[in-house]
């Protein structure tokens, strides 16, 4: 049997570590320190990560080994027998948010067969993405954001006043929103969790069209693996802001840097997705505790046959 076959049948493994770590971070919960949330989540994923069969191996971690001491870009976890599996995963994405009990922290991650997934640098990424059901080319990179998202009303067949794009509340995103507002198109502005924006495209619910934005490409890698899923657009182009930077890309395998990469190039094997709530939010609700129990929200999803799960779990507690 293939790589790309067992990659669906390790869903229910990979709904586990997400829930492990989204319960250790979600202990740190409004106690200021980012560091440590960050370090639980880790620390508890790593964990849960070498109790599964496979041969696993992380593609997109939290940075390079000299930089991260526990899953970082290249570990080996797993109990090394079973397929080969390449990881991109984000233990606690929204640092800030778990530190300061704000809504939408998660615990992510995704999988494919080895070089399945992009290896991305730890470097920033220009994005833009949509969901399902539109003809190729409806959104283009290089086009301002004001002419995507008409582009893509006239593809919905609606005015463009009444299209919703999510940006990150950053200041290098002055020129995107302006051209947005200029366009009369609403904005949905988050903190953070750039991987919940990209996949709310892709639920109605959300009222979410369009993600545009500058963010982390390994964040990039991550909502492509996602997108890949339920079906979508994205394209996203590294953004370089030193020579350092571009020796991160040119270890990874990186050698044309310029380019503007497709859905299909982030996330080119079949993929699973799983995202736990550490902290109440629009995509899963947060992590519970209740006398005896904790409760965990995870959304699943897979690329092989465009599966999509909401899954309660609850675990038994002192």
């Amino acid at each position: 049997m293939s790589n790309s076959v067992l990659v669906p049948h390790l869903s229910d493994a990979m709904v586990r570590v997400t829930e492990i770590a989204a319960i250790a971070a979600n202990k740190m919960a409004g106690l200021g320190d980012e560091k440590a949330a960050d370090q639980a989540a880790v620390d508890a994923m790593r964990t849960a990560f070498n109790s599964v069969n496979f041969k696993g191996r992380i593609v997109i971690g939290e940075g390079e080994r000299d930089e991260a001491p526990m899953l970082y870009i290249g570990e080996e976890v797993g109990t090394g027998e079973g397929p080969e599996i390449d990881i991109a995963l984000d233990p606690l994405e929204g640092t800030t948010l778990t530190a300061k009990s704000m809504a939408n922290a998660l615990a992510v991650l995704a999988i494919a067969p080895r070089g399945g997934l992009l290896h991305a640098p730890d470097t920033y990424m220009d994005k833009i993405a949509i969901g399902p059901g539109f003809p190729d080319g409806v959104i283009d990179l290089d086009a301002t954001p004001a002419e995507n998202v008409q582009s893509l009303a006239k593809a919905k067949g609606v005015p463009v006043e009444s299209m919703t794009a999510c940006v990150l509340d950053r200041p290098r995103h002055a020129d995107i929103i302006e051209s947005l507002r200029s366009a009369g198109v609403r904005i949905s502005l988050i903190s953070d969790g750039d991987v919940a924006g990209v996949i709310n495209t892709t639920n109605a619910d959300t009222g979410i069209d369009i993600y545009i934005g500058q963010g982390g490409a390994p964040e990039g890698v991550l909502a492509a693996a996602a997108l890949k899923c339920v079906g979508g657009q994205m394209q996203g182009r590294l953004i370089f802001r030193n020579d350092d930077e571009k020796g991160r890309a040119k270890r990874v395998g990186i050698t044309d840097l310029d380019r503007k990469y497709t859905l299909h190039e982030l996330a080119s094997g079949e993929t699973v997705f799983c995202a736990t709530g550490v902290t109440k939010g629009g995509l899963v609700d947060g992590v519970v505790v209740k006398p005896g129990v904790t409760v965990t929200d995870t959304l699943v999803m897979s690329s092989a046959d465009g599966m999509i799960r909401k899954i309660s779990s609850r675990y038994r507690t002192a």
